[in-house]
Formats: C-alpha cells, structure tokens, sequence
C-alpha cells in the first residue's frame, strides 16, 4: 500500500508554427527591365545628337565619395562601346585617398564615332573639411567656371584668380546633368560630413535646374542574389533598399537611382553588365538633355 498521490497532467504548450524562412527577393521584378535591349541602346546612343544647336557636348559631371567607383564607372561605360576592357579614367586600387588630383574629361567613343558625350571625373569627397573636393569646387565645375586641367588645392577652392576660372561660362561648358556614384555596400555608413557636403551642392545646383542623379555601383558585392545572377537585380529586396536609402541621403526620386555593375575584376565584357550600364547613360543623357530646352537654364 501507497501513501503517493495521483499527479494532474499538465498541458503541455502548444507548438508555435516556425517563423516563414527570409525570402530575399520578390515574386515579380519591381521595377520593369528588357535584357535584350542592348543593341538598340547602344544605337540610340550612337545617334544622338543635343536638343540645343550650340551645344556640341552633353557634359555630365561625376561626383562621390572616395572609392564609391567614379572613374571604373566611366570607364564601364566606354568598355560597354568598346567592346573590350579599357582604362582611360585611372583607377586606384585602394581607396585611401582620391586619385584623381586634376579635372579632366572623358569623351565616349564607338568605333571610329566620338558620341557627344563628356564625362568629367573631379577629385572623390572626403570627410573631412579641408579634403577631398569641396562642395564649392563641384559646384563651380557645375557651373561650368572649372576648365580641364586644373589641379584641386585640398585647402581651397577654386576663385576667380586662378588662370582656370571661366569667368563668363558658355552653355556647352556647362555640365547638364550631376551624377553622384555611390556604393551599394557603404549606403548606411554615409558619413554625416559628406552627407551636409551633399546636401550643400544639391541646394546650389538645384536652385539652377541642374538635374542630379544616382549610379549606385558595387551591386554584385552588397547582394548575394545579385553576386550569383545579375538579371535578378530588379528581383532583390536588399537592392531595392539600398536605392531606397540612396534616394533619402541625396534627395533624388528613386526613378533617377540606377544600380549596376562596374567592370573591376573581367578582362572580358558582358551583356548583361552592359545593358544596365546603357541603360543608365541613357536615362543620364537624356535628362541631361531635357536641361538644355528648360527655360531655367543657368
């Protein structure tokens, strides 16, 4: 005989359903992309000429912070016309400091055809102040007072006194359109100086009708998805975000943000890094364009 009691069944707690798996990419592509596009692209290019008569070249100045991918940008461009792997805009291989100390520009070529268009390529922001290319340098090569050549000075910008100030700019040496560059993988670390630096040169230029938009490089290394195919870059949450995010820091519509894919590492080009890269310059140009017919213009 016994003296333990009868224990009461405890209920036991009811299984919770495990939490869905993070899918990193949406069902749909959420912004629309013809990969087959590149040729025609590439033609149009070839055959456009400035709204504006007295213009001979679309200028479009590139800017951004240090090691962002300025100059592997312009050069994926003429890589894209080229057909082949180029390296006329010189390319550091850390990103330390700026490499590029002078202004200059670039044209695009096809062939034996020079488009009209010009990228010039100016010294990468820096934090700190008296580094790096200042707002007011960007603003005046802009404006189109900077000529080609000119050496920036870290602790001054450029004034009227110096033998490569254009005191009396013409429409052509204007530039039509800005283009920040910024990395993918950096877009949440932007640091607080280079974004009042931003916000500086946006205030400026938008005051005269100056269009900006973004090229958001290095793509392939913020996004596994992407890393692995490239055609799932309109497919990819983490992308959209980062556009996303591009858009706020600089203040632009995410219809003027274009991710794509520099050339860095291939001694070969690739259709599908090329249509992106055209599709960019086209919007680019394009926009640049519509400046010129805009009442605004400076």
């Amino acid at each position: 005989m016994g003296s333990s009691e009868s224990k009461t069944p405890q209920p036991q707690p009811t299984p919770q359903p495990a939490a869905p798996a993070y899918n990193p990419e949406f069902d749909k592509p959420w912004r629309n992309f013809k990969w087959e596009q590149k040729s025609t692209l590439k033609k149009q290019l070839e055959e456009f000429t400035p709204s504006d008569p007295s213009v001979t070249d679309i200028k479009i100045l590139v800017v951004g912070e240090v090691g962002t991918g300025k100059s592997s940008f312009i050069n994926s461009v003429n890589n894209v016309f080229q057909n082949r792997i180029t390296s006329a805009a010189l390319v550091s291989s850390s990103a330390g400091r700026s490499f590029t100390k002078r202004l200059k520009g670039y044209h695009i070529r096809s062939g034996k055809i020079t488009l009209p268009i010009v990228f010039r390529d100016i010294m990468g922001l820096e934090r700190e102040v008296l580094e790096g290319s200042q707002p007011e340098d960007i603003i005046n090569a802009v404006f189109g007072h900077m000529k080609d050549g000119y050496k920036f000075d870290e602790s001054k910008p450029l004034t009227h006194e110096d033998e490569h100030y254009t005191s009396d700019p013409s429409l052509s040496d204007q530039a039509s359109c800005l283009v920040y560059v910024i990395d993918a993988n950096k877009v949440c670390m932007a640091d607080e100086k280079i974004r009042d630096k931003l916000k500086i040169i946006r205030q400026r230029i938008s005051d005269k009708g100056i269009p900006q938009v973004i090229v958001m490089t290095k793509v392939d290394e913020a996004c596994p998805l992407v890393n692995k195919d490239l055609r799932k870059i309109y497919h990819s949450k983490k992308i959209k975000k980062k556009m996303q995010m591009c858009s706020d820091i600089v203040g632009v519509p995410m219809n003027y943000v274009f991710p794509v894919k520099n050339y860095h590492e291939e001694i070969d080009t690739d259709d599908d890094v090329d249509v992106l890269i055209l599709k960019a310059l086209d919007q680019i140009v394009h926009i640049a364009d519509d400046r010129l017919i805009d009442d605004r213009s400076y």
